[in-house]
Order: structure tokens, then C-alpha cells, then sequence
């Protein structure tokens, strides 16, 4: 089977002479459709960085990234944007919601962005109803809880249907009963809809729920199981 991520010899460097950190060292990886790929390791080794470049947030130094079987290193930033619009749904520790915005119009912006292809009205009533943030569509983000927002982040990036997902820390700010709640969520994307799951954790709890764990120090990633 095809990869829908896959990315060979991945490296990144910041700075330059003296200054220079290298971030990533050649790293190996790919996640299929239909599974949950883990990636675990200390802060400072290079998760994030890893997680963005997958996502096309910024590029690596150097290295091949396959999507579907298409090499994306190369694409235009009009590319890179679609291919984020389209084909991504992010979950990041900022949360990156919209701090004028009630939580029903995050979802609504979500449709002014991407026309098509998002999840149906009922979808979306199943979704925050399951993810316990159904009572808080009326609210602004500086009303909610860290672990509020991050649900309502949650449900924002899968409202746009993506073919993958790519979460930073999700579960950090949720008690042991989400965190079940929200593995079982990100099982099911994998399972039933196919989708690619990668998640970026400190949180041994949701290895219950992943097909593959990598571990990552000091900007390398190797494969647990």
C-alpha cells in the first residue's frame, strides 16, 4: 500500500556557522491511511518541527516529502496553501482560534475558507456532541478552559474533513476520561474513514490507540513498533 505521507532523509538546519542548529537529521517516516502513528520524545527533540514540515507550515533544508505518491517539496507556496486547505486538518498547542469568534462561527469560517468538502450539519452536531463542547457554541475563546479550547481546536480542524491529521499535543490539557474519549475519536478517523493520524504526545495513554510509535531524540526518529 502507498504511503499517504512519506518523507526520506529529512533534515533541518537553523542559523548558520556558529549559530547553527540542526534541528532534524535525516529522518524517515511515513503513515498510511487508516492507521495512528504516534510520535513521543522529550521537548527539544524535534517533534513540532517534524509535525510542521509534514504539514507544509515550513520547509525542511533538505530531503524528499511524498503525499499520495507525490514528491511536495518542490510545490509552489499556492500549492503548499491548497495542499494545507484541502487535504490537512491541524491541531496545534496554540490552538490558533479566533479570539473574536464564538465557537459556532469558528466552524463557520471554516465553510467561508473551504467551500466544499466539509462535514454535513448533522456531522457536525455527532462531533461537538461527542467531543462534550455542544453547550459551548455560543461562548468566545477567552471564556473556555484550556482543555474547552483544545477540544473546540480538535473539532475545527476534523470539521474540514481532512484526508490527514496532524495534532501537536492533544490531549495536554484533558482529563484521563477525554483522553480516552479523544483516542477512540482519532481510531475511529483511521479506521472507518481512512484518514492518517499522526500525533505529536507526551501522553503514554493514547498509545493504547496507535497502529505505530516513534520515538524521537535529539533530531532522530526511530520506530518502535
Amino acid at each position: 500500500m502507498m504511503s499517504t505521507i512519506e518523507l526520506k532523509n529529512i533534515k533541518k538546519i537553523y542559523g548558520s556557522g556558529n549559530a547553527q542548529t540542526i534541528a532534524l537529521k535525516g529522518v524517515d517516516f511515513e503513515a498510511e491511511k487508516g492507521e495512528v502513528v504516534l510520535l513521543e520524545g522529550p521537548s527539544g527533540a524535534g517533534k513540532s518541527t517534524l509535525l510542521t514540515i509534514m504539514g507544509s507550515l515550513q520547509k525542511a533544508s533538505s530531503g524528499t516529502i511524498l503525499f499520495n505518491g507525490e514528491n511536495i517539496t518542490k510545490f509552489s507556496d499556492k500549492q503548499r496553501d491548497n495542499l494545507r486547505l484541502n487535504k490537512i486538518g491541524f491541531v496545534l498547542q496554540a490552538y490558533n482560534l479566533v479570539p473574536f469568534l464564538k465557537v459556532k462561527e469558528q466552524f463557520e469560517l471554516v465553510d467561508r475558507v473551504k467551500k466544499a468538502g466539509n462535514l454535513s450539519s448533522d456531522e457536525l452536531t455527532d462531533l461537538v456532541k461527542l467531543l462534550g463542547i455542544d453547550q459551548l457554541l455560543n461562548k468566545y475563546p477567552n471564556e473556555l478552559s484550556g482543555g474547552q479550547m483544545q477540544r473546540v481546536a480538535i473539532a475545527r480542524a476534523l470539521y474540514a474533513n481532512p484526508q490527514v491529521v496532524l495534532a501537536d499535543e492533544p490531549t495536554a490539557s484533558l482529563d484521563s476520561d477525554r483522553v480516552k474519549e479523544v483516542g477512540a475519536l482519532f481510531q475511529k478517523l483511521a479506521k472507518e474513514q481512512g484518514k492518517a493520524v499522526i500525533l505529536v504526545t507526551h501522553d503514554q495513554r493514547l498509545e493504547a490507540y496507535s497502529d505505530h510509535t516513534y520515538d524521537m531524540l535529539d533530531g532522530k526518529l526511530t520506530k518502535r513498533k
